[in-house]
């Protein structure tokens, strides 16, 4: 995390006790953007304890990568934990990485928006997964992923239950270009 993006977070009264409690955060770009993305589906919807099951089997049972899995027998995937849509989710994303060679050099001069498009082209990913992709595949710092129930959580907590989404996008304006960090600290505040 840069000194910019301490002092630009540090400026808001709000963060600031967290950023002195938590430290600076860190954002790198995954070794392995096809594992990350298959950890980022496992999660759609489900607790961390449920998730961190079904992606403990998941990678037990399989390698993960787009090759092994866009072959691997779906019955076998759903043996793990995986309902029989996330099966199907999980395959086309790995023959999409295989048809179009997806890698974190393939999206590096892709604006953020451009990235979420080409990725919601793959059934079963939508915006709160290309989000994810952006902060913890590609390391992007300004993104707010105002469609993680944990994000909407730390808002409440630090600013009213009452807050609407609107509000919580307008009100983290104020953490450009650095959103993504103020998000880390906003799952903070609820983990």
């Amino acid at each position: 995390m840069s000194e910019a993006a301490v002092d630009t977070l540090r400026s808001d009264p709000v963060l600031e006790p967290l950023i002195n409690e938590h430290g600076p955060v860190r954002l790198e770009p995954a070794e392995q953007p096809f594992e990350r993305l298959i950890v980022s589906i496992t999660n759609q919807q489900l607790s961390g304890a449920s998730a961190a099951a079904i992606r403990e089997r998941l990678f037990d049972r399989f390698e993960i990568t787009p090759e092994a899995l866009a072959v691997a027998d779906p019955a076998e995937l759903t043996d793990t934990g995986l309902s029989r849509q996330k099966t199907q989710y999980v395959q086309h994303a790995a023959e999409a990485f295989i048809a179009h060679g997806y890698d974190v050099e393939y999206f590096e001069e892709m604006s953020d928006e451009a990235v979420i498009e080409e990725l919601t082209e793959i059934r079963g990913i939508g915006r709160w997964t290309g989000k994810m992709f952006l902060m913890f595949c590609l390391a992007r710092e300004d993104v707010f992923p105002v469609e993680d129930l944990g994000i909407r959580r730390g808002m409440e907590a630090l600013f009213g239950a009452d807050i609407t989404r609107t509000e919580m996008v307008d009100r983290a304006e104020r953490w450009r270009p650095y959103r993504s960090y103020a998000s880390l600290y906003l799952w903070r505040t609820v983990d």
